[in-house]
């Protein structure tokens, strides 16, 4: 559980005094659209403007390997997958338990209000991991969810890439890098969706007054994609099924320091937003982390 204070998402610049001054928030819109040939291929059209930084990753990156073992339909990328980085980490959840070195997250998020986790909405199954959003009479029927972090594994620069997909409206989803201080920021949010089921976000937090750079992408989340997020010391790239969708490249908003990924379901319901009207789940077929080398 992050500590209080340290909200997942915010799209302004607060100054010393806490008061919320100039807004930093760059906002790109992508289009994607599916074509299947003999392995899963998104395509991402539509003009960025010219704020935004072009792709600094010049290299092939992974989607994944045809298997009809995975629920995904796609297995996790190999060992010489992505030039420049070295494979360190690769989980396809095959057990029927959280494989050591994640942790579950309980108790109240911050930044969300009425927001609650709960261990039991953490499992794993059917060659899965399982984020599941349900009214759970232990927490007053209240909408509770699920959320974990790979805390045994920290790096500063490398690559991460999670296949996964979404059931339904109501929590925010969210994949983000955190820091292994627990200091916030900085912080990488590379797949955020604030609720929705048509689109999602990526912010880059920095700086003492939270600065934040956003990208927005407009994509089915109900089907699998590859997400991934890659981090240099000169850029943050985030991607989807092989495509890079946003860029950051400001030499002040490129974290420094060892981080971890999380993958994360909020609601915030006690001041009715992203609030579930059914249950909701986030599936994860598999997770591949990177070094830089």
């Amino acid at each position: 559980m992050k500590p209080a204070g340290t909200p997942i998402s915010q799209a302004t610049e607060s100054g010393a005094s806490g008061a919320l001054s100039s807004r930093v928030t760059i906002i790109s819109i992508a289009l994607v659209a599916a074509a299947v040939i003999s392995v899963l291929v998104l395509s991402i059209s539509g003009q960025k403007p010219p704020t935004t930084p072009p792709a600094v990753v010049k290299v092939k990156l992974p989607i994944g390997v045809v298997s009809a073992s995975d629920p995904s339909g796609l297995g996790p990328p190999g060992l010489k997958s992505l030039t420049g980085f070295a494979r360190r980490y690769v989980n396809e959840f095959n057990g029927t338990t959280v494989p050591v070195g994640w942790t579950v997250f309980t108790g109240t998020p911050s930044g969300a209000p009425g927001g609650q986790f709960g261990s039991a909405h953490v499992v794993v199954r059917h060659g899965e991991l399982q984020l599941n959003t349900w009214p759970d009479p232990h927490y007053q029927n209240r909408w509770v969810t699920g959320g974990l972090c790979h805390c045994g594994m920290t790096r500063t620069y490398g690559a991460y890439f999670v296949r996964s997909r979404i059931t339904g409206v109501g929590p925010n989803e969210v994949m983000l890098l955190w820091p292994k201080s627990e200091i916030f920021p900085p912080e990488i949010d590379f797949n955020e969706n604030e609720g929705r089921l048509d689109n999602t976000s990526s912010t880059v937090h920095w700086g003492s007054t939270n600065q934040v750079e956003q990208h927005l992408l407009r994509i089915d989340m109900t089907k699998w994609h590859t997400w991934g997020v890659v981090w240099t010391p000169t850029a943050i790239e985030d991607v989807v099924d092989g495509k890079v969708w946003a860029s950051v490249t400001r030499p002040e908003a490129i974290a420094r320091v060892p981080m971890r990924l999380d993958l994360e379901q909020r609601t915030m319901c006690q001041i009715h937003l992203q609030c579930p009207k059914k249950p909701s789940s986030m599936y994860v077929d598999w997770v591949v982390e990177y070094s830089l080398r």
